[in-house]
C-alpha cells in the first residue's frame, strides 16, 4: 500500500488505450461494445417456452423458495406473498407484475465515463474470472491465490480491450484476513482498471464498503451515485429453493440504492436440479425470478439481470462439467426464456480442464459461443478460468481473450458489407479466369484491414514455427502475460481520490472491517 501511494500521479497508462503497443507487447482491437447482429438460437418451440414458464411459476406458487432472511420475508409478506416461517410462495400474477417493472436494457458507468457499458438490447459484454481459490501459471504451477496474482489477473483485465467488465476477486488473495480482503481488492481495482466493477454481496459492511469506495473513486457525491448504476452485485441462490441471508442482505442494499444486480441460480443438473433439462431450467427460473420480483417491489424499475448458470455433472464421479452440449442448450433455453421476461441475460464462458489444454479450449468456446447464440448480454468468467472455477490462470486469461477478439471480430458490419466495392465485379473481372487477387489494388487497398489478425495465434507453417522455437500456445501465452505485466500502466486517478481511497480502507480496516461468521 505504502508503495502505491507514494507513485506520482500518472497521465494515465496506455494499457486499453491504444491498439498498437511498444516491442514488447501486443497488438489488439480498440475497446468497443460489441453488437451480437445474429439471430439467437431459440431450441424450444412455443409450447416449451409456455411449460417451462408454467413450471416455474407453478414451483413459486405450490412449492415456494426458501428466504432465509428475515426483511426480506417481511417485504414479500407485505407484497401479498404466502409465507410460512422461511417458506415463501408467491402468485404468478404478482411475479409477472414485478417483471414487467424491471427494464430491459440499462447503463453502469464507472469512474472513467468512456468506459460505460449498456446492458441489454443487442450488446454481448465480456468479464474477467472472478473468485477461484487457486492460481496456476507456468511457472508455478497450482497453488494458493494471494494479493499479487490477483492484482496481476486485475492488470490483465485492464489491459485488454475486450473485457468490459471487472468482476468479482480474479482469483482470492488468501494471504489477505477475510474481513478486510474486500478492502485491499477494491482498492487495487479501484485504481489499476478505470472499468465498471463488481461488489460481493456478503452482508451489508462488504457491500457498504464497495460501494463507498466506488463513489469515492468516481469523485461522486451520494447523490451522483444512486442516481445511476455505477457498480454491480451478483447473487447467487442456494440451490435447490433457496437464498441465503447475507446475499439476500448485500442484494437488498445495492437495489435500494439504484445499483445494479444479477441474480444467477447455480443448477447443475442431476444434483442440485432435475437430471431433465427442461426441469433444471424451470427450477433455475424461480429461483432467479422471485429475487428479481422482491427487487421490484422494493424499488421499481430497479436495474436486474437474471443469471444463467446451468450445466450438469458427470454422473460418473459428481463433479461438475462445464462447456457440454447440455450446458451450451440449457444456456440458448434460459436465453429464450430471458426474452420471454423481458430481462437481460448473463451466461458465463467456463471450462472443467484442469490446464490450460486443448479441453480447455474447446469447453470454454463452447461455453463462449452458446452465450453467443443464447443473446447473453453479459458474460462472466470469459477470460482465465479453469478446474470448473477452482483456478484462475493468467495463460488461460490471454487463449481466451483471443477467442473473445475472434467473437467480437465475427460481428464486425464490415463481414457483411454488401456495397459494390465490397461485390468487387470490377475486380473479378480485372483477374477473370487467370491470376490471382494478391497483386489488385483492390486487395492491396484492403489488406490490412480485410481478415482478423491473431495476437496469439501462430498461422506459420511446422518448419516456420520450429524455426522461431516452437513454443505451444501456452507456451506462447506465458511469454505475453510477462511481456503485458511489464508494460502497464495504471489509468490516470486524482491523487487526491487515491489519498481518499487510502484513507478510508485505513479506517475501515482499524474499525475491524467486516464480520467473517454470520
Amino acid at each position: 500500500m505504502e508503495q502505491t501511494l507514494t507513485k506520482r500521479r500518472r497521465a494515465g497508462g496506455r494499457a486499453g488505450h491504444s491498439t498498437r503497443r511498444g516491442p514488447a507487447a501486443i497488438e489488439q482491437m480498440p475497446w468497443h461494445l460489441p453488437v451480437n447482429t445474429d439471430r439467437p438460437t431459440e431450441p424450444l418451440t412455443e409450447e416449451g417456452v409456455q411449460a417451462i414458464h408454467d413450471g416455474a411459476m407453478r414451483i413459486l406458487e405450490e412449492i415456494g423458495i426458501e428466504f432465509l432472511n428475515e426483511e426480506a420475508v417481511a417485504i414479500l409478506r407485505e407484497g401479498g406473498c404466502t409465507i410460512a416461517g422461511t417458506n415463501v410462495r408467491m402468485g404468478r400474477d404478482f411475479v409477472m407484475e414485478m417483471l414487467a417493472r424491471a427494464p430491459s436494457q440499462f447503463t453502469i458507468t464507472p469512474r472513467n465515463e468512456a468506459r460505460e457499458i449498456v446492458v441489454g438490447g443487442r450488446y454481448i459484454l465480456f468479464g474477467n474470472v472472478s473468485s477461484p481459490p487457486n492460481f496456476w501459471d507456468m511457472a508455478g504451477g497450482k497453488r494458493p491465490g494471494t494479493r499479487q496474482t490477483c492484482a496481476d489477473l486485475i492488470r490483465l483485465s485492464q489491459y485488454f480491450n475486450c473485457i468490459h467488465f471487472v468482476g468479482g476477486y480474479p482469483v482470492e488473495p488468501v494471504d489477505i484476513h477475510p474481513s478486510v480482503r474486500h478492502l485491499d481488492v477494491l482498492y487495487d481495482k479501484l485504481t489499476l482498471t478505470d472499468k465498471v466493477a463488481h461488489a460481493y454481496s456478503l452482508g451489508r459492511e462488504r457491500v457498504e464498503d464497495v460501494m463507498e469506495m466506488v463513489r469515492i473513486a468516481g469523485g461522486l457525491s451520494e447523490e451522483a451515485f444512486e442516481a445511476k448504476p455505477r457498480m454491480y452485485t451478483n447473487i447467487n441462490s442456494t440451490s435447490p429453493l433457496k437464498h441465503d441471508f447475507p446475499m439476500l442482505d448485500g442484494y437488498m442494499r445495492c437495489v435500494r440504492r439504484g445499483q445494479a444486480t444479477v441474480v444467477t441460480p447455480f443448477t447443475l443438473a442431476g444434483a442440485m436440479a432435475p437430471v431433465t433439462l427442461a426441469g433444471a431450467v424451470a427450477q433455475s427460473l424461480a429461483e432467479g425470478l422471485c429475487a428479481i420480483a422482491l427487487a421490484q417491489y422494493i424499488r421499481p424499475g430497479a436495474p436486474c439481470a437474471f443469471g444463467t448458470f446451468t450445466s450438469n455433472v458427470d454422473m460418473k464421479s459428481g463433479a461438475p462439467a462445464f462447456g457440454t452440449p447440455e450446458y451450451m442448450r440449457a444456456t440458448q433455453m434460459t436465453g429464450q426464456m430471458a426474452r420471454f421476461y423481458g430481462l437481460p441475460l448473463r451466461s458465463s464462458g467456463v471450462c472443467a480442464a484442469n490446464v490450460p489444454d486443448a479441453q480447455a479450449t474447446w469447453e470454454t468456446s463452447n461455453s463462449l459461443w452458446a452465450a453467443v447464440q443464447s443473446g447473453t448480454h453479459m458474460v462472466y468468467h470469459a477470460a482465465g478460468w479453469l478446474e470448473g472455477g477452482l483456478i484462475a490462470s493468467p495463460e488461460k486469461f490471454v487463449m481466451d481473450c483471443e477467442i473473445l477478439q475472434q467473437i467480437q471480430r465475427y460481428f464486425d458490419p464490415m463481414l457483411t458489407a454488401t456495397t459494390p466495392d465490397d461485390i468487387a465485379l470490377d475486380a473479378i473481372a480485372a483477374v477473370g479466369g487467370e491470376g490471382h487477387f494478391f497483386g489488385l489494388q483492390h486487395t492491396q487497398d484492403r489488406y490490412t484491414t480485410a481478415f482478423y489478425q491473431p495476437f496469439l495465434s501462430d498461422w506459420r507453417n511446422y518448419e516456420g514455427w520450429q524455426i522461431a522455437g516452437g513454443a505451444w500456445t501456452h507456451e506462447r501465452a506465458h511469454q505475453m502475460v510477462h511481456a503485458i505485466l511489464a508494460e502497464f500502466e495504471p489509468p490516470a486517478m486524482d491523487e487526491a481520490i487515491r489519498e481518499e481511497l487510502a484513507e478510508f480502507v485505513a479506517r475501515r480496516k482499524a474499525e475491524g472491517g467486516a464480520p467473517t461468521d454470520f
